[in-house]
This record gives C-alpha cells, structure tokens and sequence, in this order.
C-alpha cells in the first residue's frame, strides 16, 4: 500500500512507540507523593520542558491533552466563558477545520455571533480583512472589539501557510485573545509561541496554540494546548485541578513522553524532511499537470506545507478517483467532510470561491516521511486511468 495521506495521520515513530513503552512500564500516578509517583512526574515535567523549549514557549505554559480536537475545544470554549462582558463575536476565518467549526457552531448555541473572514483564491487569510473583524470595523456588524478569534496556521485542506505572527499582532492591536489552530504545522514547519505572540502584553494576542500528536508520529490520543501564563481560560474539565486547573484528571505520563520524543526527532529532521517533500510534493503536481492536462493545483503555489498536493480533477468525482486509487493500492483523501456515509462538498474549496461541483472532485496527496519517488510514480502511472473511468463515470452519470 502507498500512503499519501500523512496529513490525516501519519506512521507512529520508533522513538514515540519507545518512549511511550518505558514510560508505561512503571506504576506511579504522576499526582501522588510516594516515590513512585514522583518517579512518574520527573518525566511528565521532563517531557513538559522538552515540548516547551521545541515550541518556544514556557514549560508551564504547555497542557498535555488527548489530541487536537480537545485542545481546540479547551481553547474556544475556555476563551468563550472567560470573555470580557458586553463582547459576544467570535472571528471566524472560512474554510477552518471541522472542529473548529463545529466548537463554534455549539457556542452560537450559547450566544455567540460570528463575524466570518473570507479567503481569498489562494486560501489566505488576509490580515486587514482579519482586523477588520477583530474591532468591528464592518458596518454591518456591531462595532465593539471581539470575545475571541481563531485561525489555522496551515490549511488542513490546501495546505496554505498563514501568516501567523501577521494574525497575532492584529488581535494584540485589537485587544482579542487569539487561538492558532497550528495541527497541521507543528512538526512540518518551525513554530514559535513566543516570535508570534511578540511583543503582546496581558490576555490578549495569540495566547493558546493546538498541535495534535498523531499528525507528527506520535500515537493518536496525544496532543497539547500551549495556553499563555497571561491567559484568561475557563476550564472545560473539572476535578483535581492538574496542569494549572485547566486540564484536570491523571496525567498521561506515557502519551507526554512520547510526543515530547516524536517532536523532538521531528524538529531534528525539520530542515531536510522539508525540503525533501517540497521536490517531491513539486514533482507530483507536475506530473499530475502533465497526466491530467485539465487538473489544477489548489492553494497557495509558495507558501504552503512541504508535501500537500491539492488537486482539482475537472468532470470526476472526487469520491470516484479515491476509490479507483484505493483499488491501485495507493490511499490519498477527497479532503471533505463525510457524515453518515454521504460525501459532503469541501468547505474549503467552495471558500475560494470554486462552485460546489468543483469542490466534489478534488483530492488530497499528502505525503510525509515514509514518502519516497517511487510513490510519486506509482500514482502517476495510475492516475491517468483511474481520471479516464472517473470522469466518465460522471458523464454517464448526467446521461
């Protein structure tokens, strides 16, 4: 099998699976006072400064959670609850990922307004139009700063890169508390806490950032929040009140130890493993473009994650190309949302203005560090067939 769909998860890292197994191995729960369990905290704390000094930010700063999706629920609801009286909005850019859409969707629930950021045909965020809504510049929203903001460092789509330091400052000069959805960039970019929250002062600015440890070779379950020390955050969970109160229950000594490893082996590799999947990922979108002459590469042409090929295939179904590679061995993604088995059109791509039919008939190659050219040619080889059947299989469709 040919895996190109690293963004979605990628392989676990020997180092990850070793860290997790000798910090497993002993009994001791971090939380108690006997030696055993202080024996435990050394390595959750350890495994603490380790991620802190690789995302440059303070080790207190860092709360190991269970993944992605619990961070970015930790960090919006936790904003949300703790916003300043009279401010209702949340800034929303297009095209974010699910769970954060959906985070949102349940705030509304409980009164909060959306001020909606549209991106423009490369999938950025521009930041004067992200400024606008941070102060209610709009005349057709309510002119007074807003609750929270959030955005995606990188498109987990697209694979546009955001200008991050850009989004922070704006929320510093507007007085919001900023979230950087930063899954698909810890690992796979450089990442600096502290360089993009810059000279912000009080709870204000980027203050908490996700990462996700399965999207760098971690196990799944894994992840973080990196929340400032001048962060005002209501806890979602409730208990014993470890990791500053914001996440309580038994740490995860295990899980810590083994992102702490996978980022770190994955920062030592930054450098070369980027500039390895950029040929790569260039030599894909070629020969996409010259196997299919109608595809089209979506997302930013620079600036955008090492590895992500996005591409629009013309006349055939999206869903139809996944199956036909998937029967070639070679597994990739449509990049869409499914619910309840019906594939759904990208959000994202009908964000850069592309029609709804458009957005049924792009895939995701996302390749990574088990990605070598000969997977590139494999699907090369395959493609031109698989986009023959799929587009005719649409045209019959229509017949």
């Amino acid at each position: 099998m040919i895996y190109l769909d690293h963004a979605a998860s990628t392989p676990l890292r020997t180092v990850a699976r070793d860290a997790w197994l000798a910090a497993s191995a002993p009994a001791g729960n971090a939380s108690s006072v006997h030696g055993a369990g202080q024996a435990a905290r050394r390595v959750l704390e350890e495994s603490r400064e380790r991620v802190a000094a690789l995302l440059d930010c303070e080790p207190i700063e860092v709360v190991f959670t269970g993944g992605g999706t619990e961070s970015i629920n930790l960090a919006l609801k936790g904003l949300w609850w703790s916003r300043p009286a009279g401010r209702a909005a949340i800034v929303l850019p297009d095209g974010e990922h699910h769970a954060t859409l959906d985070t949102v969707e349940w705030l509304r629930t409980q009164g909060a307004e959306v001020r909606p950021v549209a991106l423009d045909p490369l999938g950025r965020i521009p930041v004067p139009a992200f400024g606008d809504a941070l102060r209610g510049a709009d005349a057709a929203v309510d002119a007074a700063g807003a609750a929270l903001a959030t955005a995606l460092v990188v498109n987990n789509e697209v694979g546009t890169v955001q200008d991050a330091a850009g989004l922070a400052a704006a929320a510093a000069d507007a007085e919001v508390p900023l979230h950087l959805d930063a899954v698909g960039a810890v690992g796979h970019l450089p990442v600096s806490f502290a360089g993009w929250r810059g000279a912000a002062s009080g709870p204000v600015g980027l203050v908490v950032l996700s990462l996700s440890g399965h999207k760098f070779g971690a196990p799944v379950g894994t992840g973080a929040l990196v929340v400032s020390r001048h962060a005002t955050l209501t806890p979602v969970l409730h208990g014993g009140g470890q990791q500053r109160g914001l996440r309580s229950g038994t740490p995860d000594v295990a899980g810590a130890a083994a992102l702490a490893a996978a980022l770190g082996e994955a920062s030592d590799e930054l450098a070369g493993e980027q500039e390895r999947l950029r040929s790569l990922g260039a030599r894909l979108a070629d020969g996409i473009r010259a196997a299919v002459p109608a595809a089209e590469i979506l997302g930013d042409p620079v600036d955008r994650v090492p590895g992500n090929v996005h591409a629009l295939f013309p006349g055939a179904a999206g869903e139809s190309l996944l199956f036909l590679l998937d029967r070639a061995g070679i597994s990739a993604s449509t990049g869409s949302a499914c619910q309840a088995g019906v594939a759904e059109p990208s959000h994202v791509v009908m964000a850069l203005g592309r029609s709804e039919r458009d957005a049924r008939s792009v895939l995701r190659f996302t390749l990574g560090r088990s990605s070598t050219g000969d997977d590139v040619d494999a699907v090369l080889r395959a493609l031109p067939d698989a986009y023959a059947r799929a587009s005719g299989a649409r045209t019959a469709a229509r017949s």
